[in-house]
């Protein structure tokens, strides 16, 4: 390789790097752009019942948590109901998946854009704790469900989410074989199956109690090998640049 070059793509490594940086302390504690997520984390005491784990770093309100926990509530006119109704033991794994996903400020190295109209940022493929991916599964496998991915395809002419008139309600192990079809497939990849334990710390947790315990797994991901950074922060011109160089 021409040296001038080598040195000019040593420099853009460089620059990128260091902008990588300032972008991983934002996105240690940062809020993504949804529908109802405030636009930074601040603590929150009074966080309903199972929300109630991030109520010293937010990026939601209390009115939001309370409504969280309601069937067909204003947050997104969802109905868990939609083939009977959902046992009690399923849906408290919802309303956690649904505190996770408002309330959390760690979520950083994997918000990317949005297309919907509704939101103009998402996650994509949170690396989920075994724990909290198989217990969601186990917890639900005897409900009933007309889909596999929940964000799109519903009836909505009613103002809430109907099963599609081609589908019919199944068993939800006919719908979601695994753990792993279920916590990839039902929101369009927002999560990642993975065989992480929660002591690995190199998972993101949705049951906890004390400290949040996912600002250090989104550290590890900031923070760790160069391609590793470059992934989490979708600077995969990082990587190209730095296997040039090799």
């Amino acid at each position: 390789m021409d040296i001038s070059l080598s040195r000019l793509l040593l420099f853009l490594v460089l620059l990128i790097a260091l902008l990588s940086c300032v972008s991983a302390v934002d996105k240690l504690n940062m809020c993504m752009d949804g529908k109802h997520q405030i636009s930074e984390p601040r603590p929150e005491g009074q966080l309903y019942l199972q929300c109630s784990p991030w109520k010293d770093n937010a990026c939601c309100t209390a009115n939001t948590t309370e409504e969280a926990h309601q069937d067909n509530s204003y947050l997104y006119n969802f109905n868990w109901n939609h083939c009977g109704i959902m046992s009690d033991k399923c849906k408290e794994h919802f309303i956690q998946d649904t505190c996770f996903y408002e309330c959390s400020p760690h979520l950083g190295p994997w918000i990317q854009q949005a297309s919907e109209s509704w939101r103009k940022e998402r996650i994509v493929d949170v690396p989920l704790c075994l724990e909290d991916c198989k217990s969601w599964f186990e917890d639900c496998k005897d409900d009933y469900t007309c889909k596999e991915n929940w964000h799109k395809g519903w009836d909505w002419s009613s103002g809430t989410n109907r099963c599609p008139h081609d589908s019919h309600c199944s068993r939800w192990t006919e719908i979601f074989p695994s753990a792993q079809d279920m916590c990839e497939k039902i929101w369009s990849n927002s999560y990642k199956y993975t065989t992480l334990t929660k002591d690995s710390g190199r998972c993101m947790q949705m049951w906890f109690t004390g400290p949040n315990p996912n600002r250090k797994v989104a550290e590890y991901y900031l923070n760790g090998s160069p391609e590793t950074v470059a992934m989490a922060t979708g600077l995969q011109v990082y990587v190209l640049l730095m296997m040039l160089l090799r």
